[in-house]
Protein backbone atom coordinates (compact mmCIF):
# COMPACT_ATOMS: atom_id res chain seq x y z
CA UNK A 1 0.00 0.00 0.00
CA UNK A 2 1.33 3.43 -0.84
CA UNK A 3 2.33 5.66 2.07
CA UNK A 4 -0.14 8.47 1.27
CA UNK A 5 -2.98 6.00 0.87
CA UNK A 6 -2.09 4.54 4.28
CA UNK A 7 -2.00 7.97 5.93
CA UNK A 8 -5.32 8.95 4.39
CA UNK A 9 -6.89 5.67 5.44
CA UNK A 10 -5.93 6.37 9.05
CA UNK A 11 -7.10 9.96 8.81
CA UNK A 12 -10.25 8.89 7.06
CA UNK A 13 -11.55 7.05 10.10
CA UNK A 14 -11.28 10.20 12.18
CA UNK A 15 -12.87 12.30 9.48
CA UNK A 16 -15.78 9.89 9.10
CA UNK A 17 -16.43 10.14 12.83
CA UNK A 18 -16.53 13.94 12.59
CA UNK A 19 -18.71 14.14 9.47
CA UNK A 20 -21.98 14.40 11.36
CA UNK A 21 -24.43 17.24 11.07
CA UNK A 22 -24.38 19.31 14.27
CA UNK A 23 -24.56 23.02 13.49
CA UNK A 24 -22.20 25.36 15.31
CA UNK A 25 -23.55 27.66 17.96
CA UNK A 26 -24.09 31.33 17.09
CA UNK A 27 -21.03 32.20 19.16
CA UNK A 28 -18.91 30.01 16.91
CA UNK A 29 -20.23 31.57 13.70
CA UNK A 30 -18.29 34.76 14.12
CA UNK A 31 -16.93 37.06 11.46
CA UNK A 32 -13.42 35.68 11.80
CA UNK A 33 -14.33 32.10 11.03
CA UNK A 34 -15.26 31.11 7.48
CA UNK A 35 -17.81 28.37 6.90
CA UNK A 36 -17.28 25.66 4.28
CA UNK A 37 -20.29 23.52 3.51
CA UNK A 38 -19.40 20.12 2.05
CA UNK A 39 -22.30 18.38 0.36
CA UNK A 40 -22.22 14.88 -1.08
CA UNK A 41 -24.49 12.22 -2.50
CA UNK A 42 -22.54 9.32 -0.96
CA UNK A 43 -22.40 7.96 2.59
CA UNK A 44 -19.70 9.57 4.78
CA UNK A 45 -17.88 6.29 5.43
CA UNK A 46 -17.63 5.70 1.68
CA UNK A 47 -15.70 8.91 1.04
CA UNK A 48 -13.80 9.35 4.31
CA UNK A 49 -10.36 9.09 2.66
CA UNK A 50 -11.40 11.65 0.03
CA UNK A 51 -12.51 14.13 2.69
CA UNK A 52 -9.40 13.41 4.73
CA UNK A 53 -7.33 14.44 1.71
CA UNK A 54 -9.29 17.69 1.46
CA UNK A 55 -8.97 18.47 5.17
CA UNK A 56 -5.26 17.64 5.15
CA UNK A 57 -4.57 19.99 2.26
CA UNK A 58 -6.76 22.84 3.49
CA UNK A 59 -4.92 22.66 6.80
CA UNK A 60 -1.56 22.81 5.03
CA UNK A 61 -2.79 26.02 3.40
CA UNK A 62 -3.45 27.62 6.77
CA UNK A 63 -7.16 26.91 7.30
CA UNK A 64 -7.62 25.21 10.67
CA UNK A 65 -10.95 23.77 11.77
CA UNK A 66 -12.12 25.40 14.98
CA UNK A 67 -9.78 28.35 14.50
CA UNK A 68 -10.45 30.16 11.23
CA UNK A 69 -12.82 27.76 9.44
CA UNK A 70 -15.75 25.52 10.23
CA UNK A 71 -16.55 22.62 7.87
CA UNK A 72 -20.12 21.37 7.91
CA UNK A 73 -21.05 18.12 6.18
CA UNK A 74 -24.31 17.00 4.60
CA UNK A 75 -24.54 13.47 3.13
CA UNK A 76 -27.41 12.09 1.06
CA UNK A 77 -26.19 8.46 1.41
CA UNK A 78 -27.26 7.59 -2.11
CA UNK A 79 -30.67 9.33 -1.84
CA UNK A 80 -30.34 12.09 -4.40
CA UNK A 81 -33.68 13.67 -3.39
CA UNK A 82 -32.11 14.87 -0.13
CA UNK A 83 -29.51 17.05 -1.85
CA UNK A 84 -31.82 19.94 -2.78
CA UNK A 85 -32.75 20.44 0.87
CA UNK A 86 -29.13 20.42 2.01
CA UNK A 87 -28.13 22.90 -0.68
CA UNK A 88 -31.09 25.17 0.11
CA UNK A 89 -30.06 25.20 3.77
CA UNK A 90 -26.52 26.30 2.93
CA UNK A 91 -27.86 28.96 0.56
CA UNK A 92 -30.33 30.28 3.14
CA UNK A 93 -27.56 30.67 5.71
CA UNK A 94 -25.30 32.34 3.10
CA UNK A 95 -22.21 30.36 4.09
CA UNK A 96 -18.86 31.30 2.58
CA UNK A 97 -18.32 28.45 0.10
CA UNK A 98 -19.81 25.09 -0.90
CA UNK A 99 -17.69 22.08 -1.82
CA UNK A 100 -19.62 19.43 -3.77
CA UNK A 101 -18.58 15.79 -3.90
CA UNK A 102 -19.82 15.06 -7.40
CA UNK A 103 -22.07 16.00 -10.29
CA UNK A 104 -25.46 15.44 -8.64
CA UNK A 105 -24.47 17.40 -5.53
CA UNK A 106 -23.04 20.21 -7.67
CA UNK A 107 -26.23 20.48 -9.70
CA UNK A 108 -28.25 20.74 -6.47
CA UNK A 109 -25.93 23.42 -5.09
CA UNK A 110 -26.01 25.47 -8.30
CA UNK A 111 -29.81 25.34 -8.38
CA UNK A 112 -29.88 26.63 -4.81
CA UNK A 113 -27.55 29.63 -5.21
CA UNK A 114 -26.02 31.76 -7.92
CA UNK A 115 -23.91 33.83 -5.52
CA UNK A 116 -22.17 31.50 -3.06
CA UNK A 117 -18.97 30.08 -4.64
CA UNK A 118 -19.18 26.35 -5.41
CA UNK A 119 -16.20 24.06 -5.98
CA UNK A 120 -16.79 20.54 -7.28
CA UNK A 121 -14.10 18.01 -6.40
CA UNK A 122 -15.25 15.46 -8.96
CA UNK A 123 -17.81 15.89 -11.71
CA UNK A 124 -18.60 14.46 -15.09
CA UNK A 125 -18.78 16.69 -18.15
CA UNK A 126 -19.28 20.10 -16.48
CA UNK A 127 -20.35 21.81 -19.71
CA UNK A 128 -22.87 19.15 -20.77
CA UNK A 129 -24.29 19.14 -17.24
CA UNK A 130 -24.61 22.96 -17.41
CA UNK A 131 -22.39 23.54 -14.41
CA UNK A 132 -20.12 25.98 -16.27
CA UNK A 133 -20.24 27.97 -19.50
CA UNK A 134 -16.86 26.60 -20.60
CA UNK A 135 -13.92 24.79 -19.07
CA UNK A 136 -11.57 27.72 -19.61
CA UNK A 137 -13.94 30.42 -18.35
CA UNK A 138 -16.66 28.95 -16.13
CA UNK A 139 -18.39 32.33 -16.07
CA UNK A 140 -20.49 31.89 -12.92
CA UNK A 141 -20.15 30.88 -9.29
CA UNK A 142 -19.08 27.29 -10.03
CA UNK A 143 -15.69 25.77 -10.85
CA UNK A 144 -13.62 22.76 -9.86
CA UNK A 145 -12.19 19.49 -11.11
CA UNK A 146 -13.66 17.27 -13.77
CA UNK A 147 -13.21 13.50 -13.91
CA UNK A 148 -14.24 13.52 -17.54
CA UNK A 149 -12.13 11.19 -19.65
CA UNK A 150 -13.86 9.92 -22.77
CA UNK A 151 -11.97 6.65 -23.14
CA UNK A 152 -12.03 5.31 -19.56
CA UNK A 153 -14.70 2.67 -20.20
CA UNK A 154 -12.77 1.39 -23.21
CA UNK A 155 -9.56 1.13 -21.21
CA UNK A 156 -11.34 -0.72 -18.39
CA UNK A 157 -12.75 -3.26 -20.82
CA UNK A 158 -9.32 -3.75 -22.35
CA UNK A 159 -7.87 -4.38 -18.88
CA UNK A 160 -10.57 -6.94 -18.17
CA UNK A 161 -9.74 -8.67 -21.43
CA UNK A 162 -6.08 -8.92 -20.36
CA UNK A 163 -7.19 -10.77 -17.22
CA UNK A 164 -9.92 -12.77 -18.96
CA UNK A 165 -8.85 -13.30 -22.60
CA UNK A 166 -11.99 -15.35 -23.25
CA UNK A 167 -14.38 -12.69 -21.95
CA UNK A 168 -17.50 -12.51 -24.12
CA UNK A 169 -20.36 -12.10 -21.57
CA UNK A 170 -20.28 -9.14 -19.21
CA UNK A 171 -22.81 -7.96 -16.61
CA UNK A 172 -22.95 -4.19 -16.03
CA UNK A 173 -24.43 -2.50 -12.95
CA UNK A 174 -25.39 1.15 -13.34
CA UNK A 175 -27.60 3.77 -11.74
CA UNK A 176 -29.39 5.59 -14.60
CA UNK A 177 -30.40 8.40 -12.23
CA UNK A 178 -26.78 9.59 -12.09
CA UNK A 179 -25.98 12.07 -14.89
CA UNK A 180 -22.51 10.60 -15.48
CA UNK A 181 -23.82 7.10 -16.13
CA UNK A 182 -25.50 7.35 -19.59
CA UNK A 183 -22.37 8.68 -21.38
CA UNK A 184 -20.23 5.92 -19.88
CA UNK A 185 -22.79 3.29 -20.83
CA UNK A 186 -22.74 4.56 -24.42
CA UNK A 187 -18.97 4.23 -24.56
CA UNK A 188 -19.07 0.86 -22.82
CA UNK A 189 -21.61 -0.59 -25.26
CA UNK A 190 -19.69 0.73 -28.25
CA UNK A 191 -16.39 -0.73 -27.04
CA UNK A 192 -18.02 -4.02 -26.10
CA UNK A 193 -19.41 -4.41 -29.63
CA UNK A 194 -15.96 -3.80 -31.12
CA UNK A 195 -14.40 -6.38 -28.79
CA UNK A 196 -17.13 -8.94 -29.38
CA UNK A 197 -18.39 -8.74 -25.78
CA UNK A 198 -22.07 -9.08 -24.95
CA UNK A 199 -22.76 -6.47 -22.25
CA UNK A 200 -26.00 -6.86 -20.28
CA UNK A 201 -26.93 -3.74 -18.27
CA UNK A 202 -28.73 -4.06 -14.92
CA UNK A 203 -30.18 -0.77 -13.67
CA UNK A 204 -29.78 -0.07 -9.95
CA UNK A 205 -31.66 2.91 -8.52
CA UNK A 206 -31.78 1.85 -4.85
CA UNK A 207 -29.58 -0.23 -2.57
CA UNK A 208 -32.28 -2.88 -2.19
CA UNK A 209 -32.10 -3.59 -5.92
CA UNK A 210 -28.51 -4.85 -5.77
CA UNK A 211 -29.18 -8.35 -4.41
CA UNK A 212 -32.09 -9.06 -6.83
CA UNK A 213 -29.88 -7.98 -9.73
CA UNK A 214 -27.34 -10.67 -8.86
CA UNK A 215 -30.14 -13.23 -8.81
CA UNK A 216 -30.97 -12.36 -12.43
CA UNK A 217 -27.41 -12.77 -13.71
CA UNK A 218 -27.14 -15.66 -16.08
CA UNK A 219 -24.81 -18.44 -14.99
CA UNK A 220 -22.80 -17.75 -18.12
CA UNK A 221 -21.85 -14.22 -16.93
CA UNK A 222 -18.06 -14.05 -16.75
CA UNK A 223 -17.40 -10.69 -15.09
CA UNK A 224 -19.07 -7.62 -13.60
CA UNK A 225 -18.45 -4.00 -14.59
CA UNK A 226 -19.76 -1.38 -12.14
CA UNK A 227 -20.34 2.13 -13.48
CA UNK A 228 -19.27 4.57 -10.75
CA UNK A 229 -21.79 6.73 -8.94
CA UNK A 230 -22.54 7.62 -5.27
CA UNK A 231 -25.09 4.84 -4.85
CA UNK A 232 -22.73 2.11 -6.04
CA UNK A 233 -19.84 3.60 -4.06
CA UNK A 234 -21.84 3.63 -0.84
CA UNK A 235 -22.83 -0.02 -1.39
CA UNK A 236 -19.53 -1.35 -2.75
CA UNK A 237 -19.09 -3.86 0.09
CA UNK A 238 -22.45 -5.49 -0.68
CA UNK A 239 -21.63 -5.64 -4.40
CA UNK A 240 -18.21 -7.19 -3.76
CA UNK A 241 -19.58 -9.76 -1.33
CA UNK A 242 -22.20 -10.89 -3.83
CA UNK A 243 -19.71 -10.91 -6.70
CA UNK A 244 -17.21 -13.04 -4.77
CA UNK A 245 -19.97 -15.46 -3.80
CA UNK A 246 -20.68 -15.93 -7.52
CA UNK A 247 -16.98 -15.95 -8.39
CA UNK A 248 -17.30 -12.91 -10.63
CA UNK A 249 -14.24 -10.73 -11.33
CA UNK A 250 -15.12 -7.06 -10.93
CA UNK A 251 -13.99 -3.90 -12.72
CA UNK A 252 -14.33 -0.53 -11.05
CA UNK A 253 -13.36 3.11 -11.45
CA UNK A 254 -11.65 3.91 -8.14
CA UNK A 255 -9.29 2.43 -5.58
CA UNK A 256 -12.02 2.56 -2.89
CA UNK A 257 -14.02 -0.17 -4.63
CA UNK A 258 -10.95 -2.40 -4.94
CA UNK A 259 -9.87 -1.86 -1.35
CA UNK A 260 -13.35 -3.11 -0.34
CA UNK A 261 -12.76 -6.40 -2.16
CA UNK A 262 -13.09 -5.60 -5.85
CA UNK A 263 -10.61 -7.05 -8.32
CA UNK A 264 -9.45 -4.14 -10.48
CA UNK A 265 -9.95 -0.39 -10.56
CA UNK A 266 -8.80 2.14 -13.12
CA UNK A 267 -9.58 5.83 -13.13
CA UNK A 268 -8.71 9.27 -11.79
CA UNK A 269 -7.19 9.54 -8.31
CA UNK A 270 -10.08 11.00 -6.34
CA UNK A 271 -8.02 11.90 -3.23
CA UNK A 272 -5.72 13.89 -5.52
CA UNK A 273 -8.76 15.75 -6.86
CA UNK A 274 -9.95 16.55 -3.35
CA UNK A 275 -6.52 17.90 -2.42
CA UNK A 276 -6.59 20.10 -5.49
CA UNK A 277 -10.15 21.20 -4.64
CA UNK A 278 -8.80 22.46 -1.31
CA UNK A 279 -6.43 24.69 -3.26
CA UNK A 280 -9.39 26.10 -5.23
CA UNK A 281 -11.18 26.80 -1.95
CA UNK A 282 -8.10 28.50 -0.51
CA UNK A 283 -7.85 30.85 -3.51
CA UNK A 284 -11.55 31.71 -3.40
CA UNK A 285 -11.50 32.42 0.35
CA UNK A 286 -8.60 34.78 -0.35
CA UNK A 287 -10.51 36.67 -3.02
CA UNK A 288 -10.36 34.75 -6.32
CA UNK A 289 -13.56 34.46 -8.39
CA UNK A 290 -14.85 31.04 -9.56
CA UNK A 291 -15.84 32.62 -12.89
CA UNK A 292 -12.17 33.21 -13.69
CA UNK A 293 -10.80 29.86 -12.48
CA UNK A 294 -10.61 27.25 -15.29
CA UNK A 295 -12.01 23.80 -14.66
CA UNK A 296 -9.16 21.29 -14.45
CA UNK A 297 -8.99 17.80 -15.92
CA UNK A 298 -7.65 14.75 -14.04
CA UNK A 299 -3.91 14.86 -13.46
CA UNK A 300 -3.39 11.41 -11.99
CA UNK A 301 -4.88 8.05 -12.98
CA UNK A 302 -4.48 4.93 -10.88
CA UNK A 303 -4.54 1.25 -11.81
CA UNK A 304 -5.20 -0.77 -8.65
CA UNK A 305 -5.27 -4.58 -8.45
CA UNK A 306 -6.39 -6.69 -5.50
CA UNK A 307 -4.33 -9.90 -5.47
CA UNK A 308 -6.24 -11.27 -2.49
CA UNK A 309 -9.43 -11.15 -4.52
CA UNK A 310 -7.66 -12.63 -7.56
CA UNK A 311 -6.50 -15.56 -5.42
CA UNK A 312 -10.00 -16.08 -4.02
CA UNK A 313 -11.32 -16.19 -7.59
CA UNK A 314 -8.58 -18.55 -8.75
CA UNK A 315 -7.26 -15.98 -11.23
CA UNK A 316 -3.68 -15.30 -12.26
CA UNK A 317 -3.01 -11.66 -13.06
CA UNK A 318 -0.61 -11.29 -16.01
CA UNK A 319 2.83 -10.12 -14.81
CA UNK A 320 2.83 -7.40 -17.45
CA UNK A 321 -0.37 -5.98 -15.95
CA UNK A 322 0.99 -6.16 -12.41
CA UNK A 323 4.08 -4.29 -13.56
CA UNK A 324 1.87 -1.44 -14.82
CA UNK A 325 -0.20 -1.21 -11.64
CA UNK A 326 0.12 1.87 -9.46
CA UNK A 327 -0.92 -0.16 -6.42
CA UNK A 328 -1.22 -3.87 -5.68
CA UNK A 329 -3.25 -4.93 -2.65
CA UNK A 330 -1.83 -8.14 -1.17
Amino acid sequence: MRRRAFILALGGAAVAASMSWPCPSPAQENSQRRIIGLIGASAPAAVSTWVAAFVERIRELGWIEGRNITIEYRWAEGRFDRLAGFAAEFARRDIDIIVAEGTVATVAAKQATSTIPIVFAIAGDPVANQLVASLVRPGGNVTGLSIQAVDLAAKRLELLREILPGLIRLAVMANPASPNVPPELDELRSTARMLGIQASVFEIRRADEIAPAFETFKTSTQALYVVPDPLMLSNRAAVNTAALARRLPTMYAYRDYVQAGGLVGYGPSVPANFRRAAEFVDKILRGAKPADMPVEQPRQFDLVINLKTAKALGLTIPPTLLARADEVIE
